[in-house]
Order: C-alpha cells, then structure tokens, then sequence
C-alpha cells in the first residue's frame, strides 16, 4: 500500500464526507474550533471529514500523519480496529477520543494531540512490497481522563 492507495477517493466518500462537514456532532464541532485555533498558532493544518483512501477522517493532519478521531458510544468494533489498522499502515499515527473527554476533558484532548504533534513523526509506509505485516503501532487507545488507556473501542 503506497500514497496511491490514498488518493483513490470515491465519488460516494467525497458526498458522504462533505455530508459529515455539515452534519459533525457537538463534540467534534467544540473539537475542530480547538484544531483551528493550533492551525492557526503553530501552522499546522487539520482537516476536518475528510476522505482518505476508502475511509473518512474526522479529523486529520497530513504533514504530522496524524488522525484524530472522536468517538461516541457505537465505535470500537472491529470495523475500527480495521480502519485503524489502515490508516497505520499508511503512516499514520491514529488517537481516539471519546465526546466525553470532549465535554469534560477538552484541555486534555488538546494536550494529547498537540503531544502527538511535537513527536516524532511515524514511519514512512512500506513501498510497493516491503513488508506486509501491519504491527499495530500507531493506533492509541481511547482517551480516558486526559491520558492514553482504557480498552480499545
């Protein structure tokens, strides 16, 4: 899987994405008011809903590989577990918060990302061939109290 795979949007995804851009929850709305604000401060730059290879990011930053992703109570299946392990084999680094660390915690979910943002970056994906394993690395557990941890949704 290279960048090509990436830039494969289809026609559905596109619609369904500007779609969620109209349609985002409370919480991702508190939350992108926050990620504009860290465009704004340290010129990074997130997009919200944005369709990426066959999936739909709430939130991601190219530059820095990283997907944020807020979550309510229906997420965290193995269709996440498989999207996640997408987006980590392309290079990205993926963090799950859940609407109530939004609602309760948001000064925390912005210290986790902009900690994410001042590491390192991920490793580049394999190219055409190097390795096929996926090894998880990449993905983070749910934001529980402003810190990593808790079960995997």
């Amino acid at each position: 899987m290279g960048d090509h795979d990436m830039t494969r949007i289809a026609p559905h995804t596109r619609i369904r994405a500007r779609a969620l851009r109209k349609e985002m929850t409370a919480q991702e709305r508190r939350l992108w008011a926050q990620l504009r604000e860290v465009n704004r401060m340290i010129a990074t730059h997130f997009r919200r809903q944005a369709p990426v290879g066959p999936y739909i990011a709430d939130f991601i930053e190219f530059g820095h590989r990283l997907v944020v992703e807020v979550d309510g109570g229906g997420h965290g299946g193995l269709r996440d577990q498989v999207r996640d392990a997408w987006f980590v084999a392309q290079g990205f680094t993926v963090l799950r918060v859940w609407n109530a660390d939004v609602d309760g915690n948001l000064e925390g979910v912005m210290q986790v990302v902009l900690d994410a943002l001042d590491g390192p970056p991920p490793p580049s994906p394999p190219h055409g061939g190097e390795g096929s394993r996926l090894s998880g690395q990449g993905a983070s557990p749910p934001l529980v109290g402003g810190e990593r941890g808790g079960e995997t949704r």
